[in-house]
């Protein structure tokens, strides 16, 4: 009769009445199989432990009862038959959870309803980070749906009493210059009434007796002698009118009606 192997791990049972030569060799052998199996070398398989401890703690029977372990490795985990597929990170995203998983959802459900109360739908969110678009929004303050708001204007309050001002979302005013290009018209403008005078003019001979004027006569004898005054009537007064219009003043100035001010990124929560 030949030797024969073991069913698992092949480990040689020497042939009974013979191989007297063989027998310390096989054993040998046989031992240092079974050292690299506790050792770890090779893979220890199909081993069903039903009774005794590991660690002190106790195991066996249809339930094993509960052990207490240092570390456990493992390349696959099973539950009820179920693979555990979540990666160690994602397991420890549970490190110190000391309540119920449920609860701790609930706790987020709450956060949930603390962030729709902070910022409802309508409301405005101002930040200096460049959100990429509202689901990165949503990812930093929650809610549903956000859009970018108010590009290149500033936030003016309400105020009933100012068409401007009366309605959520008016938009108005510019950036344009304060001193428009203009002119003046000159209208109708007068000087006052100045110029009116006279002129005197002395003029021909004149004949007198006893001291006494008869009259005046041009051409008269030699011997007598005399003078007359004539005067022309008042005339000349008159009035010199302007007319035109001054010429352009002020500049375009774009951009100097801007009032200082500081950019940041704005949201508006419309779901």
């Amino acid at each position: 009769m030949a030797d024969t192997t073991t069913t698992t791990y092949a480990l040689v049972k020497p042939e009974i009445g013979a191989s007297e030569d063989s027998w310390g060799q096989k054993i040998n052998d046989n031992l240092d199989d079974i050292d690299d199996l506790l050792d770890g070398t090779d893979a220890v398989t199909g081993i069903d432990i039903d009774s005794g401890t590991i660690d002190n703690a106790v195991i066996g029977g249809a339930t094993p009862a509960a052990g207490t372990f240092t570390t456990a490795n493992a390349t696959t985990l099973q539950i009820g038959g179920v693979s555990i597929t979540s990666t160690a990170a994602e397991l420890n995203h549970c490190d110190g959870v000391t309540s119920n998983i449920q609860t701790q959802f609930d706790a987020l459900s709450t956060l949930d309803q603390i962030k729709n109360a902070l910022n409802p739908v309508g409301s405005i969110f101002t930040t200096v980070t460049n959100y990429a678009d509202s689901a990165a929004v949503v990812a930093a303050m929650g809610g549903t749906t956000w859009v970018r708001f108010g590009a290149g204007r500033a936030l003016v309050g309400y105020d009933a009493s100012d068409t401007d001002f009366d309605a959520a979302e008016e938009t108005g005013g510019t950036k344009d210059a304060i001193i428009p290009t203009h002119n003046h018209a000159a209208g109708t403008l007068e000087t006052n009434s100045q110029g009116a005078h006279q002129h005197t003019s002395v003029s021909g001979r004149g004949a007198s007796t006893a001291g006494s004027s008869t009259g005046f006569f041009a051409g008269l004898q030699g011997g007598f002698s005399g003078s007359f005054n004539a005067t022309t009537n008042s005339a000349g007064s008159h009035v010199h009118s302007i007319s035109g219009s001054t010429a352009n003043e002020g500049e375009s100035a774009t951009g100097k009606n801007l009032q200082p001010y500081i950019t940041v990124f704005m949201w508006k929560r419309t779901a």
